[in-house]
């Protein structure tokens, strides 16, 4: 028997727990794959027949699909929990059109960790900008090493664009379209170059205009989310004290604004 949960969707990607249970040793019926994406072990281990022939598939192994390939199982071992990753034709092109896509690759200590990042980034919501970047650096990573921090302009120009509010910057992966890169080689330049992953340095931002409209005695916090793009109120409050160690409506009264805090249901108070 096998579930499929979804994690975390978005235009261009889906993130899904994969759970089996099926038991038996011989291989099942072709099974053509339908999406461009990665699939990693989580626990267990399985048997898998693609266009790199066959292999066992564990925590130490993940394997990429492409449209139309064929695909065989076998659980002679009992049940497993995969990672399942669905990318959109498009974000596979951007991801790799400057080096081919193996059919197999062996998931080192470091993709193991980005593994399990992902899956918490994926729980704490953000899909746009933490969870695109987790992502698309565990998917680069699935090609092997790449440099960083060599194009300066091109850090400059992300830079000037989450300065200025730019729509292209909505995202990590809108954003690297519009600066006509690929979204992995965007997330490791601007790390390289600048010290802080492209998400970090953007709530950096944000953080910063929380401040602004906090001093100006700004109350709704469930609008001021909005405002400033995250996904909610309980959003805002978590980077705001993640990065400041202190809530929203702790920085008002640092501030010294006294006045109460409007929480999403309109009641005045300080939720958080």
């Amino acid at each position: 028997m096998r579930t499929v949960t979804t994690l975390a969707r978005h235009p261009d990607f889906r993130i899904a727990a994969v759970r089996c249970r099926d038991d038996h040793a011989g291989w099942s019926a072709p099974e053509p794959s339908r999406a461009h994406g990665v699939v990693l072990t989580r626990r267990g281990g399985f048997r898998r027949r693609g266009r790199d022939g066959d292999e066992f598939v564990d925590r130490t192994v993940a394997y990429l699909t492409v449209p139309g390939e064929e695909q065989r199982f076998a659980h002679p071992a009992g049940g497993d929990d995969c990672t399942s990753l669905h990318l959109s034709g498009r974000l596979w092109r951007d991801l790799f059109a400057d080096r081919p896509a193996p059919a197999v690759r062996h998931v080192d200590a470091r993709m193991d960790l980005a593994h399990r990042l992902l899956l918490r980034s994926a729980a704490a919501g953000d899909p746009d900008y933490a969870v695109a970047e987790r992502l698309v650096r565990l998917v680069g990573a699935a090609t092997g090493p790449a440099g960083g921090g060599r194009d300066g302009r091109l850090v400059e120009r992300a830079r000037a664009a989450l300065h200025d509010q730019d729509p292209a910057a909505a995202g990590l992966i809108p954003l690297a379209r519009a600066l006509a890169v690929s979204p992995y080689r965007l997330s490791r330049e601007f790390q390289a170059r600048v010290g802080v992953p492209l998400t970090r340095y953007r709530n950096r931002l944000r953080v910063g205009r929380a401040l602004d409209r906090l001093e100006q005695g700004a109350t709704n916090l469930a609008d001021l989310a909005a405002e400033l793009g995250f996904t909610d109120q309980a959003h805002l409050t978590r980077t705001v004290r993640a990065q400041l160690g202190h809530t929203p409506a702790q920085l008002r009264r640092l501030l010294g604004k006294e006045g109460p805090l409007v929480n999403a249901s309109g009641r005045a108070g300080a939720p958080y």
